[in-house]
């Protein structure tokens, strides 16, 4: 998909921003970068979206990229749909129908027609994201993406990363909170002084339930739970499958399938 060897980048004669990072994003596979404001996020993400280029190391992979920046430039006239309208062209598309149910997915206030200096940043977040999505991309990028969110367009948001590597695209996304990271994520990093790092992480157990009834998203040691049909897809961490296997038995789910699975 993309991968970075020893990228390095400072900004003319400067201390480096970003030092040797090594990173190698795997198709259909969301990638977490954990770290601080100024730990260097947003410039990894600028050069792995083409954005910014390293000064030292390389680059490879040529992925059609969707990008998320973490200040989308809203202060501008045109509307929510022509703005998308515009994005979508210059990135090739003929097809633009999907616009507006995706504005509506989103809960985009004042709709379609609203005007983008109008809006809110979390309404203008909105629209950033539809635009990052719009494409389909190999390799979606997502800078801070749940900031400014309100908690429903957050659900959307977990949604949409989901159905990305559920067509075998990837997600790269930072964010500052660990508990989001680690909701969403299926390899985490951490950012530290320009440094990356990967987490030592516990392995997970895929478990696939048939039932209704228990909020998995909020049981302890289950990392993700997707519905699929009249089933639910738990990726739970190794030493909470047994408790997790415990509590659906005991609220009358059935067990279809239970393996262990690299994360």
């Amino acid at each position: 998909m993309i991968r970075l060897e020893g990228v390095g980048k400072r900004y003319g004669r400067g201390d480096f921003v970003l030092h040797d990072v090594d990173l190698d994003v795997e198709p259909g596979t969301v990638v977490g970068i954990l770290g601080t404001n100024g730990s260097g996020k947003s410039t990894l993400l600028r050069i792995m979206a083409g954005v910014s280029h390293a000064t030292t190391g390389t680059v490879t992979g040529s992925p059609r990229i969707g990008y998320l920046p973490d200040r989308f430039p809203a202060g501008q006239r045109m509307g929510a749909r022509a703005y998308l309208r515009h994005m979508g062209r210059i990135r090739g598309l003929t097809d633009l129908s999907a616009i507006d149910p995706l504005l509506e997915r989103l809960a985009l206030v004042g709709g379609p027609t609203a005007p983008l200096r109008t809006l809110s940043k979390g309404n203008a977040q909105k629209v950033g994201l539809a635009q990052a999505v719009l494409v389909r991309p190999d390799l979606l990028i997502l800078d801070e993406p749940w900031s400014g969110l309100d908690v429903a367009t957050h659900a959307i948001l977990g949604e949409l990363v989901d159905e990305t590597r559920a067509r075998g695209a990837s997600v790269v996304f930072t964010d500052h909170r660990p508990q989001v990271v680690h909701d969403h994520a299926d390899v985490v990093h951490l950012m530290a002084a320009g440094r990356l790092t990967a987490e030592d992480s516990e392995p997970t157990t895929r478990i696939v339930l048939r039932g209704h009834g228990t909020d998995w998203a909020d049981e302890p040691g289950v990392r993700h739970a997707v519905a699929e049909g009249a089933q639910v897809v738990l990726t739970v961490e190794a030493g909470s499958a047994d408790a997790v296997l415990l509590r659906a038995l005991k609220d009358g789910w059935s067990v279809r399938e239970v393996a262990p699975c690299s994360r």
